[in-house]
């Protein structure tokens, strides 16, 4: 009876493990590092959740309204960084630098977020493993509004 428990507290450690190993990628199996964006849009929605924290943005492209899934660091990487849970909310305009995901989607790998009426440049925690992050860069295309 011993046995038979313990064979199943090890399968279920077991397949806990390995969904969570299949959760979680790497940078270049979900995101092409050489599809760069920039994009100016509204905040919709925000997942401050494990393993990537997720914003969701609406922007206006060629062919109209896009809303766009952007995938940041964990939330206890973005708070080691001084990000709150309320750092970054529904109705925040914001600018976004990172690149896009292999199959085209609207789906990107944030580098940084620039809170728009501010030009306050915030880093995403991105996975990409050759980015340097460098804070002092110029805002290109962003006028402080405060």
């Amino acid at each position: 009876m011993k046995t038979r428990i313990l064979a199943i507290a090890m399968l279920l450690v077991g397949l806990t493990t390995s969904l969570q190993a299949l959760a979680h990628h790497s940078f270049a199996a979900e995101f092409d590092g050489d599809k760069k964006f920039v994009l100016h849009g509204v905040v919709t929605k925000v997942d401050w959740t494990n393993p990537h924290t997720y914003f969701y943005m609406e922007v206006q492209g060629k062919k109209g309204m896009e809303t766009w899934a952007l995938e940041m660091g964990s939330p206890n990487g973005l708070m080691r960084r001084g990000w709150t849970k309320d750092t970054l909310s529904v109705g925040t305009e914001v600018i976004v630098t990172g690149a896009q995901s292999r199959d085209g989607s609207f789906k990107g790998n944030a580098q940084s977020v620039i809170l728009a009426d501010t030009c306050r440049r915030l880093f995403a925690g991105t996975s990409q493993n050759d980015f340097v992050e460098d804070e002092s860069a110029k805002v290109e295309g962003c006028t402080a509004k405060k």
